[in-house]
């Protein structure tokens, strides 16, 4: 997500000493000693105060013209003006090619559009791949995935048309009947009237193990909360940690999933925090939405 303005910086620094005609700009601070009066001609008298003034002048005038040029190779050109537009070409907030700033932005923007709820349009680039790992990750683990309707909208968007078919099949007998009882929901992946199901995933980081332009293998480091809140739930909410490795192809100017698999962990050390009722969770799935995920 550059706010520095070089050009403020640079005029201080560079107008502000050039400013007085006994500036430390060029090394032209000078001690002025006042010898004792006396006669103008003798060896120790004081010169003249005329010669003084026109010599201070002089003085001051090569200073300013110093500080005049080093003032315009600091500026850097009308561009870094800070009336300038941040989104024009060259100036650094829109610059990725290693010209920004190093509080600015430097990834590729992760998406174009949405198809849904999910993410489209990602970059054909090591980022943009990583960027789409970590947003399939989290629809593939969502409530969404375990209601039939919404699975096959997940499955289309995310899949490449290949692997589609079969893998609706693989998914609709995973999450079957007697999988969906388990966690208290019916048919249509909803639970009963004062529960809530909650499957919702957080990705911690991206690590691309390979890449190609027609192909590339991410892995997504992820957390979530998963269960279902209610009193009495037999299936309380809690957390996990797991990695997710997609096998991604690049097909109709877009990342897709071919395939994908899931591990436990790495998991740190759970804390004592104490756990939260059902009703906040519940109440936290409901008030807080979800990002757009990028590298």
């Amino acid at each position: 997500m550059s706010y520095d303005d070089e050009q403020g910086y640079g005029s201080r620094d560079s107008g502000g000493r050039g400013d007085g005609a006994y500036s430390t700009l060029g090394g032209t601070r000078q001690t002025r000693t006042r010898l004792p009066d006396g006669d103008p001609g003798a060896p120790h008298g004081r010169r003249p105060a005329r010669n003084s003034r026109s010599l201070v002048m002089a003085v001051g005038v090569v200073v300013l013209l110093v500080a005049a040029i080093a003032f315009a190779n600091l500026g850097g050109g009308d561009s870094d003006s800070p009336n300038a537009d941040p989104a024009a070409p060259g100036n650094s907030h829109s610059d990725t090619t290693g010209g920004t700033a190093p509080t600015a932005p430097t990834g590729t923007d992760p998406v174009t559009g949405k198809n849904g709820s999910i993410a489209t349009g990602f970059a054909h680039d090591e980022q943009g791949a990583q960027s789409a790992a970590a947003n399939y990750a989290v629809a593939l683990v969502s409530a969404d995935i375990l209601k039939p309707d919404r699975r096959a909208e997940i499955i289309s968007q995310v899949f490449t048309a290949e692997r589609a078919g079969e893998l609706a099949e693989k998914f609709s007998q995973s999450y079957s009947q007697s999988f969906l009882d388990k966690l208290g929901l019916d048919r249509n992946g909803n639970a009963a009237e004062g529960f809530t199901y909650v499957s919702r995933t957080v990705p911690v980081g991206t690590k691309l193990t390979a890449y190609a332009q027609s192909s590339s293998r991410v892995e997504v480091w992820c957390t979530g909360v998963f269960g279902t809140a209610g009193v009495s739930s037999t299936n309380p909410v809690s957390n996990d940690w797991f990695t997710m490795t997609l096998e991604l192809h690049w097909v109709s100017g877009d990342w897709k999933v071919d395939s994908f698999t899931q591990k436990d962990g790495p998991a740190p050390v759970n804390t004592d925090r104490t756990a939260s009722s059902a009703d906040e969770i519940a109440k936290a799935v409901e008030e807080y939405g979800g990002f757009t995920y990028a590298r």
